[in-house]
């Protein structure tokens, strides 16, 4: 077994591998950008270590920087959590010539399914199926416009290379088609360094169904079933649960088989998760792309299955068999994530800053991984999301309930948090009936009308009459630059 395990990551997920090193009797080692020198990762770790500025080019993205201090510390495995590096094949190849285990998959599984359009045949090759659309990348305009036509619109334009919705362009009609190319290929060149495009057929009613997988180095795959993640904005996850409230038993079994069967062609190792793009009308689903690491939402999976995914990482990739066959593993009850972020719900744009209070949410049967506490400053520099906040219940109408009483209960006050937002959604028909699809949160969903309701004024304001009394200052809570709406609050709150 490993000695001492670097996390090559931030934030919540870092604090999630540090907590798993520890119950197993690992020393773990941090690292941060200068940004994060008071981040929860750096104090919990057992060895913390500088890696340079603010941007992640700089710091996180760093691989020479990563090696050196991977040489300082004496670390003998690399955990690189999700995003930065932990899908990069370079960085695992640097790691295995130093002798250093990257848990994750081997480098060929990193490289196969990291590109879209190599996923795409290789999965074809295995018999999965394949949402219809083009055979390879689309090289000029000419090659684009025939391959639209036989594709039929609306259609998909991808980036080879892509992921968390980038590069990629909706096209409805023939008139819009070069213009979404020259964009999308624009955006694959700044974002990947790969202008590589392809053409995929739209689903029209889609649903985001993902499969865990897991696989050791003995030849064992297993699955441990789905994942709905169908709430999203411009295709970023925003809540995941398990089981699907629209996907029947018998598509769930087929889609678990295929994701093995898939999963031992490429004789897959670790952690993975194979995602489909499910018609809630006609129940089919088809092969959309591969994430070869843990996913944000793994809390899920391990709250239905009881399995701890983190753990199992650590196990495999020190040579170990799985813990667990595909008999031992079952769904039991449902359980529901919010991921929670720095952002206005109202517009989603970044809001970094100081927290000023920070109470989470307790109780039975919830989970929060969070990195979040009071006094800390949310850099602009990383993705916004400071939590995720996980309910389980015996069904899905309790892990519902649940839920809404832990975002009830969840305080963060300084920045603006998407957490009126989650509580909004919780209310939507399509959402409690299950029938929700990925284009609901920003088509149909008519959460935006009375979103503020559910913002916490009374802490707000608390929070501005202890900070005005501190200070000494003369100035009253209405001469302070306050909002119509929390004025009329305060008048209730008075006459209570």
């Amino acid at each position: 077994m490993f000695k001492k395990i670097l996390i090559a990551n931030r934030g919540e997920i870092a604090i999630r591998v540090i907590r798993a090193c520890r119950e197993m009797g690992i020393r773990s080692v941090a690292v941060y950008s200068e940004a994060d020198r008071n981040s929860l990762h750096v104090l919990l770790a057992d060895d913390a270590y500088f890696i340079g500025p603010a941007p992640s080019t700089e710091s996180y993205l760093n691989v020479n920087k990563l090696l050196e201090v991977i040489d300082e510390s004496g670390a003998d495995a690399v955990h690189p959590g999700y995003g930065f590096l932990s899908e990069n094949a370079g960085f695992a190849e640097a790691l295995e010539k130093k002798g250093i285990t990257f848990i994750g998959p081997d480098i060929s599984s990193l490289r196969d399914m990291g590109d879209k359009l190599s996923a795409r045949e290789l999965m074809q090759k295995a018999g999965v199926p394949i949402v219809p659309g083009s055979d390879g990348p689309v090289e000029n305009e000419e090659d684009l416009v025939q391959t639209a036509n036989k594709v039929g619109y609306p259609l998909l334009i991808k980036a080879s290379a892509g992921g968390g919705g980038k590069g990629m362009r909706l096209v409805e009609k023939e008139a819009d088609l070069v213009n979404a190319f020259q964009m999308a290929t624009r955006e694959a060149t700044n974002f990947f360094g790969n202008p590589a495009v392809y053409i995929e057929r739209f689903i029209q009613n889609p649903k985001h169904i993902e499969i865990q997988v897991f696989g050791d180095k003995h030849g064992n795959v297993v699955h441990l079933y789905e994942r709905e993640c169908s709430i999203q904005r411009r295709h970023q996850k925003i809540i995941e649960e398990s089981p699907s409230p629209a996907v029947p038993q018998n598509v769930r079994e087929e889609m678990g088989k295929i994701a093995v069967k898939a999963a031992k062609s490429i004789q897959y190792v670790g952690a993975g998760t194979f995602e489909f793009i499910f018609d809630s009308k006609t129940k089919e689903f088809f092969f959309m792309e591969m994430n070869t690491r843990l996913q944000v939402e793994h809390p899920v999976t391990e709250m239905v299955t009881g399995k701890d995914l983190v753990r199992e990482q650590i196990l495999v990739a020190a040579g170990k068999e799985l813990s667990f066959r595909q008999e031992e593993i079952q769904q039991q009850g449902h359980a529901i994530e919010a991921r929670i972020c720095a952002e206005d719900p109202e517009t989603f744009q970044p809001s970094p800053g100081l927290i000023r209070r920070c109470r989470s949410p307790q109780g039975p049967f919830v989970r929060v991984d969070s990195y979040a506490y009071a006094g800390y400053e949310v850099p602009v520099h990383y993705d916004p999301m400071l939590s995720k906040l996980i309910a389980w219940g015996h069904n899905r109408e309790e892990a519902i309930a649940r839920l809404s009483r832990a975002l009830d209960e969840y305080s963060l006050t300084g920045i603006k948090t998407n957490i009126p937002l989650h509580k909004s959604i919780l209310e939507e028909e399509s959402f409690l009936q299950g029938s929700y699809t990925t284009q609901s949160l920003e088509k149909d969903f008519k959460h935006r009308a009375d979103l503020f309701r559910f913002v916490e004024d009374k802490v707000f304001l608390i929070c501005l009459a202890i900070e005005a009394y501190k200070n000494k200052k003369r100035t009253s809570i209405s001469n302070i630059q306050v909002k119509s709406r929390w004025k009329d609050h305060a008048r209730k709150e008075s006459l209570r």
